[in-house]
């Protein structure tokens, strides 16, 4: 089938000679295969996509007709354009050179080139591949997921490029390189909600690099921080705490008992900031004593924690006056207290005395 193709090929090449030239039929027009010293192949043209490619062959003395092929299509013949293509132009036409450029080059300019030069006795070729190269560019990605803690996960990235880039997954977040592949599919299974982040794919070859990423949230159920004790003294304000751990985030309520507590009720607060809760008394009395419950809940579980409001009695001032320095008079039953200032005057008053 390729030598057919080849053969084909010659023909279709040796017949626009023919017509471009008006040939006797009877004139042989050699192939490259006939003759090394009438068609040379130069090295092939290397160019990126979107940029210029110029195309040159000599003339050389008594040429008299000069033509330019992409494959079987004429796209110049001397002066004259014969293709419709805005993007290939002239560059120059001498008895040294012709020239013509190729602007913003794409993949379907990449094949074979031919210069055709007709002498006086026979025509002459000059035959170029042009290569385009054409930077990576990810057509195909796996969307943001949302997964619950668990599952398996598939992430998929496909590119185009040539030459054929080379793809690479990486978890921009992780410490370590065990959440990396070097393969167009990245493979997590039994995810974790540590997993959870922006993993980015990148397909690269000798051009570019193109980088794209997606977003994986991993649902969990919650979990509470320990609840702490909290003590107040009455007529303080008060507040407690209750931290939760959840995806998506828990809503948290709040009980004392089995009686659930609500916003603005009784002179208490509740307020949300994120994953933490405040229950606030403003003004602690008697009955707010005792033991509340937190408890976090999402579409995947729940989780509740204990803290106990408990009372702290502020010292009176009688309670002040008992300690070390107190002395207790028996009749009374009240206590004397002798501060530092009054021990020493009692010891100098004594010394005194002796003398």
């Amino acid at each position: 089938m390729k030598m057919l193709l080849c053969g084909c090929w010659r023909r279709c090449v040796a017949m626009s000679f023919r017509l471009l030239f008006l040939l006797p039929a009877g004139l042989p027009v050699r192939s490259q295969g006939e003759s090394q010293s009438d068609n040379k192949q130069i090295d092939n043209i290397t160019v990126r996509q979107g940029e210029t490619v110029f195309l040159s062959c000599s003339q050389g003395d008594f040429v008299s007709r000069t033509a330019w092929l992409n494959r079987s299509s004429i796209l110049y013949a001397g002066e004259d354009k014969w293709s419709v293509d805005p993007r290939v132009s002239l560059v120059g036409l001498n008895q040294d050179e012709f020239t013509i450029k190729i602007e913003d080059v794409d993949l379907m300019d990449e094949g074979q080139y031919i210069c055709a030069v007709q002498t006086r006795s026979r025509p002459r070729t000059t035959s170029v591949h042009v290569i385009v190269q054409v930077p990576p560019k990810i057509v195909n990605l796996s969307k943001d997921l949302v997964v619950n803690e668990g599952s398996n996960v598939t992430l998929m990235c496909l590119a185009n490029g040539k030459p054929e880039p080379v793809i690479m997954w990486r978890m921009l977040s992780a410490s370590d390189d065990s959440l990396s592949s070097d393969t167009e599919v990245l493979e997590i299974p039994f995810i974790t909600r540590q997993r959870a982040g922006t993993y980015e794919c990148s397909a690269a070859n000798d051009i570019a690099v193109d980088v794209q990423t997606v977003e994986l949230t991993v649902n969990y159920p919650p979990s509470v921080s320990d609840g702490r004790d909290v003590g107040m003294t009455l007529g303080q304000r008060g507040v407690l705490l209750c931290e939760a751990d959840a995806v998506p985030q828990a809503d948290i309520e709040w009980y004392r008992d089995d009686r659930r507590i609500f916003n603005d009720l009784d002179g208490i607060e509740i307020e949300d900031a994120g994953a933490i809760s405040k229950l606030t008394f403003f003004n602690v009395s008697e009955t707010d004593y005792g033991n509340y419950t937190c408890v976090a809940i999402n579409k995947l579980g729940s989780a509740n924690t204990s803290i106990v409001l408990y009372e702290i009695i502020e010292p009176t001032s009688s309670t002040l006056l008992q300690g070390p320095g107190a002395v207790q008079d028996g009749n009374s039953g009240t206590s004397t207290v002798f501060t530092p200032t009054c021990l020493l005057l009692i010891l100098l008053l004594q010394l005194l005395l002796k003398f």
